[in-house]
């Protein structure tokens, strides 16, 4: 069975991180890459179990993907969390998923005031044997296959 590592950047304006690591539970571990956040924000990643890393300047973000102790990735920012439904999906996979994909799309649900939208599809999940990425979560793939499921988002306020 594949195992997961989720990964998730940080810095210190993450007031909902609480909420985005409970959301990880079908992550075998998961790895929290600090970029200045306070010891209060730390405290909740170790509560949580999570294994801290410190960003170092310059480091593409992408990079701490090798910070991980398995090969597939579920990258969540920390303003968002893994709907139920995603969560299941995830489990099924590390049951009889294929190992063989660069990964799969995963939808967004997004608070917009008191309204919801749904986004475009993002590569969230994804094997770092096949792909690189710079940024907190890989590039589109918009021929990768789905999981069933959403990512909630609730932006911080600006």
């Amino acid at each position: 069975m594949p195992k997961v590592s989720g990964l998730i950047h940080i810095s210190n304006k993450d007031r909902h991180l609480g909420r985005a690591l409970e959301s990880l539970r079908s992550c075998d571990e998961v790895v929290v890459v600090n970029h200045g956040a306070g010891e209060e924000i730390l405290k909740i990643a170790r509560e949580h179990g999570a294994r801290i890393v410190n960003g170092v300047n310059g480091v593409d973000h992408g990079a701490y993907a090798q910070d991980a102790r398995n090969d597939w990735i579920f990258c969540l920012g920390p303003d968002e969390a893994v709907a139920e439904e995603l969560e299941a999906s995830l489990l099924e996979w590390k049951q009889s998923g294929s190992a063989d994909e660069l990964g799969y799309n995963v939808g967004i649900r997004e608070q917009n005031g008191t309204q919801w939208k749904f986004l475009d599809l993002e590569l969230r999940f994804a094997n770092r044997r096949k792909i690189n990425w710079t940024s907190d979560c890989p590039p589109q793939a918009p021929n990768a296959p789905g999981l069933a499921g959403h990512i909630i988002r609730i932006p911080e306020p600006e």
